[in-house]
């Protein structure tokens, strides 16, 4: 079957997602959950043969990597979207006309949802579970880094559909190819919405060839700004946090913006970074106050390019300023528009933050690595926005709706 067949055949069967009941879909998540489970062997099998193709160093190896303990995390999400009310058949509004016409606005499915990703096999499960959750049909392109383990977990997907009785196409898996991505790329009329996931590189590829609408799910380039007031053990950990919790994620802590009058305190706050041998670039003042205290052979000087830069690496940068405004102005500068995090026991300055960065999600005395769909609540996410249009930060099952207007009457016609 071409990929083009497979995309019509993905939007012939959206039309009939309507007939799953609430309840039907809870508990196809819940049985394809036990499934993962029970493939854990294979799954694990599969995943090796995709890691042995990856070089351990690659700041994409611990995306790609599964272990025991992560494919019962990922069954664990889909049980909890399993058990989420579903989002469809909301009213968000309802009016009467002057005209005796009733007015609804009400939730719908968008119906074929494509997924462009990387070396993230943990995406297959959770688009799937979101997906059928939203009344929404998906169609999943996975790099070919982790085609060994996207095609086991989606053919564990399919053995439970069939199940039902239902078709395969629900989940589509494309091949892992240039061509299929074209073919996904350019599929109006039969896709109706395309979810990159993935680097920078990635997301700019998909945004500017893609005929069908697209939501951007963008790079996370974090800052941290430790302010003048800010609590040093607070800081302390919120960056050895945001930075070590996992090097791989778009969450993760890019640069530390610190107060001028803290640089004393400079090297007890990156003294826990330390031991997991964070290499860091500082500017001037900084790469000053860390001398002696920091390893040498893990503190370079910055350069330009230390700034602006999504690391996904054990690596950060350090920038110094002398105000709260010369701290915003560095963010609104390098910031991907993810997360941005300050730590202040000023109130003022919280707001102010709050108020002045703009982010999908912004921190006060938190670390960036809450950023998730699941550690907000939602059960899992399809990604994270960092743009405007119809959804912003973790999206789940609300963002993967559109609505239509539902109008009744009585034989009212318009002059």
């Amino acid at each position: 079957m071409t990929t083009r067949d497979k995309l019509q055949q993905a939007a012939t069967v959206a039309r009939n997602m309507a007939q799953l009941t609430d309840e039907k879909v809870a508990a196809i998540l819940q049985d394809t959950a036990e499934a993962l489970r029970e493939g854990c062997s294979e799954i694990l099998s599969a995943n090796r043969l995709d890691l042995a193709r990856m070089a351990p160093e690659n700041p994409k190896y611990d995306r790609l990597k599964l272990t025991e303990e992560r494919i019962d995390v990922i069954a664990g999400d889909m049980e909890n979207v399993a058990g989420l009310p579903s989002p469809l058949g909301k009213t968000l509004a309802q009016w009467d006309c002057p005209n005796g016409m009733t007015i609804r606005k009400v939730t719908v499915p968008f119906g074929v949802i494509g997924v462009i990703y990387e070396a993230r096999p943990n995406v297959t499960a959770d688009v799937f579970s979101l997906c059928l959750k939203s009344g929404n049909v998906c169609v999943l392109k996975g790099g070919s880094d982790a085609d060994n383990t996207n095609r086991k977990i989606v053919e564990i997907i399919h053995t439970v559909l069939e199940q039902y009785g239902l078709d395969r196409a629900i989940c589509t898996l494309l091949d892992a190819s240039r061509e299929a991505t074209a073919e996904l790329l350019s599929a109006v009329g039969t896709v109706d919405l395309i979810i990159p996931r993935g680097s920078s590189a990635l997301i700019e590829f998909v945004r500017n060839n893609a005929r069908v609408p697209v939501i951007e799910t963008g790079a996370g380039i974090c800052h941290t700004y430790f302010d003048k007031a800010g609590d040093v053990q607070k800081g302390a950990a919120i960056v050895n946090n945001a930075k070590t919790r996992r090097v791989s994620v778009c969450n993760a802590l890019d640069c530390l913006v610190v107060h001028r009058e803290r640089l004393a305190d400079l090297a007890e706050i990156c003294a826990p970074l330390s031991r997991s041998k964070v290499t860091i670039y500082a500017d001037r003042e900084a790469f000053e106050a860390l001398m002696g205290s920091y390893p040498h052979e893990l503190l370079l000087p910055a350069t330009e390019t230390s700034y602006g830069t999504e690391f996904l690496d054990y690596k950060m940068s350090i920038r110094t300023v002398g105000s709260l405004e010369e701290a915003l102005e560095h963010i609104a500068r390098y910031s991907s528009k993810h997360s941005e995090s300050i730590v202040s026991e000023n109130r003022d300055t919280i707001t102010r933050f709050e108020q002045a960065v703009d982010a999908a999600c912004v921190y006060a005395n938190i670390s960036t690595a809450f950023t998730d769909g699941a550690q907000f609540g939602f059960g899992a996410e399809i990604g994270i926005s960092t743009q405007k249009l119809h959804a912003r930060g973790p999206m789940a099952l609300p963002e993967l709706t559109t609505y239509k207007y539902l109008i009744e009457g009585d034989g009212q016609t318009r002059k």
